[in-house]
């Protein structure tokens, strides 16, 4: 684990190892393409160096996962993670985000988040059933945050033993994505649940595309096109028409 003198906090070193465990026992795992210029980025914001790494899979059920780690100098470390289901498979949008700086973090979120109005029954269980995990500093989600399930933990850890009770949450509910991914059975792309699901996952994209903190410092650190075509591209791009997943 990176020591937090060098920069990186380690509790975004520690949840980017153990979402990549995660997803290694998923069904059907193989790497996704990406553009090498979105890959591995170097920019520079107010004096100094800003360096993104981005990390692209897919699996049985989820078209895309998406794991993004960004440093600005030695103060501000963010860690993105995504994973966006095929909608031919009833299952949930996986979203983790951690802030921190100089030591400390200032905001971890994670969540299933619907795209239909409700979560599968079999999540929303396995979610229920989950051991309950309190966290002394809970956080007022963003006015965009609509698209959240009632399961969603926005917290600030205030020491090491949260941040850890934090990572363990985050394998809760990826676990929980799993297993759902394992068991879930696709139906046809003119299925009238797709279409709603693909329907939903353009709606949650478009929310999280409200955030104008992302936008204005990737615009700053590069320029409003390169922004765009980062957010539109790669954060949080639409779902193809239908029948591009079909069978």
């Amino acid at each position: 684990m990176t020591s937090p003198a060098l920069g990186v906090h380690p509790l975004v070193d520690a949840l980017a190892e153990r979402i990549r465990q995660c997803w290694a026992e998923l069904p059907e795992l193989e790497p996704l393409a990406v553009d090498p210029a979105l890959e591995a980025i170097s920019g520079s914001l107010d004096g100094e160096d800003l360096y993104i790494r981005n990390e692209l899979w897919r699996s049985r059920g989820l078209r895309k996962l998406h794991l993004e780690t960004a440093r600005l100098g030695a103060g501000l470390q963010i860690l993105h993670c995504v994973f966006f289901p095929n909608p031919r498979y009833d299952l949930p949008v996986f979203g983790a985000d951690i802030v921190a700086g100089r030591g400390v973090v200032s905001a971890a979120i994670v969540d299933l988040s619907p795209v239909t109005g409700n979560l599968p029954q079999p999540v929303e269980a396995a979610l229920e059933a989950l051991p309950k995990r309190s966290f002394s500093q809970e956080r007022e989600l963003p006015a965009w945050g609509t698209i959240f399930s009632p399961y969603v933990r926005f917290i600030r850890p205030a020491d090491p033993a949260e941040e850890q009770l934090f990572v363990d949450l985050v394998a809760d509910y990826l676990q929980v994505l799993a297993e759902a991914s394992r068991r879930c059975e696709p139906q046809s792309v003119d299925h009238p649940s797709s279409v709603v699901r693909h329907q939903g996952q353009l709606s949650y994209c478009q929310q999280q595309k409200r955030n104008d903190k992302t936008r204005r410092v990737l615009e700053k650190a590069f320029n409003p096109q390169w922004a765009d075509r980062y957010i539109e591209e790669l954060l949080f791009d639409d779902p193809a028409s239908l029948t591009s997943f079909a069978a």
